[in-house]
């Protein structure tokens, strides 16, 4: 058989084939190492560009191990980021900035690894403290909250179910916590080389803000992703100069005009064709490209025409209200013909929370198993001969 289509184009490749179910499989077990790993540096006076840092390298180190000799891209496919307590995520921070966590911080660790185009990614939040005692009190409401929004998509996002039935459920969960959903935050269908596919679930609609309404199809990929808020959930960007994270606007051209924007966007083409990435990458990127000696003065200056004429699309660093607390739950789930498989996980503290959801029809879905009905086949009854 042809591997093209009658239009000449090959046929795009999901979970039917059993080599891209493997290659998402091995993608998030780095996620689930390189999380440990961030995860376990979570102390007083940690430096967070030394978390991102090591997040990404120990990504980089695990992929190297994996598919050798094979011509396959594999690496990063979304950068470690640090967030603590109000701000909401996408802090990556460049090389020279001091901040640190401190006890009591409330931190979300956000991050993705993909093998031949095909992703994992996942968050997880921690809360700095010495030693492993539960969680209580505000922190421990959210907290809970935050992760029972996530068991509940997790059984809203499969096959037969619509994108416009998951933001209910979800609403009535962080009532009960007393928490708001962060407004703007979505569940990404997840495709090769795509990290946020069009199907797509937000949140928390409003009349200002929707998304088209489909169907969950078997043999699917998912980031499910729940960002909670001690806050009223709405956002700002607080300095645009904090944003580092940008990713390259595939549907977007145009003829760059300074010598240095071509510049940085050619080696932006050649090493972050389709994912994600840092300024802090992009520096060591254009200082090992032979191509672009030197560019890393002109960095600044090339990203600006870049972005003004949208051929970038930046991750700015979202904050909520001073002294409001925001958690995240992010994790990549394949939508297999035998029900849901979570392939990605962290490790988690131990959570004490007062409050729970009373909610009949939300704690019956929440009682519901991820994995596919094992329906009995009836026997054929044989038609009697004349």
């Amino acid at each position: 058989m042809s591997d093209y289509d009658s239009d000449g184009e090959a046929p795009e490749l999901d979970l039917s084939n059993s080599d891209v179910v493997t290659k998402y499989k091995a993608a998030a077990e780095i996620v689930n190492k390189s999380i440990a790993a961030v995860i376990a540096m979570c102390k007083d006076g940690a430096k967070i560009v030394d978390m991102c840092s090591a997040g990404d390298a120990h990504i980089n180190k695990e992929c190297e191990k994996i598919f050798k000799g094979k011509n396959i891209e594999k690496g990063v496919a979304f950068p470690c980021c640090v967030s603590a307590n109000n701000t909401v995520g996408h802090f990556s921070p460049c090389a020279t900035d001091e901040t640190t966590l401190r006890t009591g911080d409330i931190v979300k660790i956000d991050l993705g690894c993909h093998i031949d185009g095909f992703i994992a990614t996942h968050a997880q939040t921690i809360v700095v403290q010495d030693g492993d005692a539960p969680i209580t009190g505000k922190t421990a409401d959210l907290l809970a909250a935050t992760r029972c929004c996530y068991e509940a998509a997790l059984r809203l996002i499969r096959p037969g179910k619509r994108v416009w039935d998951v933001a209910a459920p979800l609403q009535k969960i962080v009532e009960a916590y007393g928490c708001n959903l962060v407004e703007g935050v979505m569940s990404h269908q997840m495709k090769q080389f795509v990290i946020d596919g069009n199907k797509c679930v937000l949140n928390k609609p409003s009349p200002e803000q929707k998304v088209e309404d489909a169907e969950f199809e078997e043999n699917e990929v998912y980031a499910i992703d729940l960002v909670v808020s001690t806050g009223d959930g709405k956002t700002k960007v607080l300095d645009e100069k904090d944003t580092t994270v940008y990713k390259r606007a595939l549907d977007m051209e145009y003829s760059l005009k300074l010598k240095a924007s071509r510049a940085v966007f050619s080696v932006i083409s050649r090493h972050f064709p389709a994912m994600p990435f840092t300024l802090r990458s992009l520096t060591e990127a254009a200082d090992k490209d032979e191509k672009s000696k030197d560019l890393s003065k002109q960095l600044k200056l090339g990203l600006v025409e870049c972005l003004n004429h949208q051929l970038l699309h930046p991750y700015p660093v979202l904050h909520e209200k001073a002294g409001e607390l925001v958690a995240q739950c992010k994790g990549t789930i394949l939508l297999m013909p035998n029900g849901t498989d979570q392939v990605t996980k962290a490790p988690a503290q131990v959570v004490e929370s007062e409050k729970k959801v009373e909610d009949a029809d939300v704690v019956a879905l929440l009682a519901t198993s991820t994995k596919a009905s094992k329906k009995k086949k009836k026997k054929a009854v044989a038609e009697p001969t004349a």
